[in-house]
């Protein structure tokens, strides 16, 4: 995609707004093109990038990136891979551990898609090997722990019974 066109009709716009200002206006507008070139190039690749985040994330699990080829920036569409269901897939290529146990099984089940860096993966892949469990269900078991952690009235229900609550912490 050629940035050009826009940057040019930015400029465009600039000058005709200098005109209104008289001559000092527009000697400044003549000095400030080169250096608003690569401002305004700049803007648009991080409003470009934006929209293919955007776009991604409406399209998951396919991808729109946002690359650049010298100094022009391109979209690259991934599709979604093609996956096969569970019912599609070898009796051997399941889940390590009998179908329910994960912890807080309620029934249905929803998909998402994760993108995370290839070591977190990695690191990931391993802890779940370690428990004998599949990545899935070790992910659907960490953020059940995370969320039992971070639940407000889980909390107020550990809590001390009246009398012995105890304070920690800084006092002025």
């Amino acid at each position: 995609m050629d940035l050009r066109h826009y940057i040019d009709n930015i400029q465009t716009q600039l000058a005709v707004a200098a005109e209104a200002g008289g001559e000092e206006a527009r000697a400044l507008a003549e000095r400030l093109v080169a250096p608003l070139d690569a401002a305004i190039r700049l803007t648009l690749q991080d409003v470009l990038a934006a929209a293919a985040e955007e776009i991604t994330c409406e399209l998951a699990p396919g991808s729109v990136e946002l690359r650049l080829r010298g100094r022009d920036p391109e979209f690259v569409v991934t599709p979604p891979p093609v996956d096969l269901s569970v019912d599609d897939q070898p009796e051997d290529a399941g889940s390590r551990e009998p179908a329910g146990s994960v912890e807080g099984d309620e029934g249905a089940m929803s998909r998402i898609n994760l993108r995370m860096p290839d070591q977190l993966k990695a690191r990931i892949e391993q802890a779940a090997a370690g428990e004998g469990l599949s990545v899935n269900s070790w992910l659907v078991r960490a953020a059940s722990a995370a969320l039992e952690r971070t639940d407000p009235d889980r909390r107020r229900k550990q809590r001390s019974p009246q009398g012995t609550q105890r304070y920690t912490g800084w006092a002025r």
